[in-house]
């Protein structure tokens, strides 16, 4: 299956019961998520979701471990920001404003964590605030 090929609602379906495959889950697919919640939610219930989500499908596949609480909401903060909510922007359309989520997710973090902050456990188990540039609210 081809992750990309399904309608959004059916990326969702798939994500909440975890019968997507793993490769559902690269970097464009996380972005994918972060992006069909925040089209339905208000930001904080978009983090919370997203976060729980990601969580749950991660202990599925076997790899608690891999989820970072802070990554997860600061990327969100950032799509939010570059208008992730914004319903009249499909995720292609998203993606091409916001190029540097794609090709530089991590250079974009970089501005706001430094990797002894963003790899830390707490950053892991909770939201960590910055420890460089703050986030959006």
């Amino acid at each position: 299956m081809d992750p990309s090929s399904l309608s959004d609602h059916d990326f969702l379906t798939g994500f909440e019961a975890c019968a997507l495959p793993p490769t559902a889950f690269d970097h464009r697919g996380h972005l994918r998520l972060g992006w069909v919640f925040l089209q339905r939610c208000p930001l904080p219930e978009a983090e919370a979701r997203v976060c729980q989500g990601i969580e749950r499908f991660a202990a599925h596949l076997g790899v608690p471990g891999k989820y970072n609480a802070t990554l997860t909401v600061a990327l969100l903060r950032l799509m939010a920001q570059g208008g992730g909510a914004d319903p009249s922007r499909s995720f292609s359309a998203f993606l091409a404003l916001n190029p540097e989520l794609v090709h530089d997710a991590k250079g974009l973090l970089a501005r706001h964590y430094s990797p002894a902050q963003l790899e830390s456990e707490p950053a892991r188990r909770g939201f960590v605030p910055p420890d460089r540039l703050p986030l959006p609210a």
